[in-house]
């Protein structure tokens, strides 16, 4: 069964970064509510600025 991917457009490092930026937010009771969002606003926000394009 294939991977779930859970930001669109990035790489399986961007994937990771994600999931660790989600489970720390989580676990330290910020955001609530809204760590997945807050996690993949982070990550695609640093692939930008890293210039990558979608899918990249």
């Amino acid at each position: 069964m294939p991977e779930k991917r859970h930001v669109r457009g990035v790489g399986a490092k961007e994937q990771r970064q994600y999931e660790h930026i989600k489970e720390d937010a989580k676990k330290a009771g910020r955001y609530t509510g809204r760590a997945e969002e807050v996690a993949a606003r982070t990550v695609m926000k640093q692939h930008k600025e890293k210039g990558h394009e979608k899918g990249e």
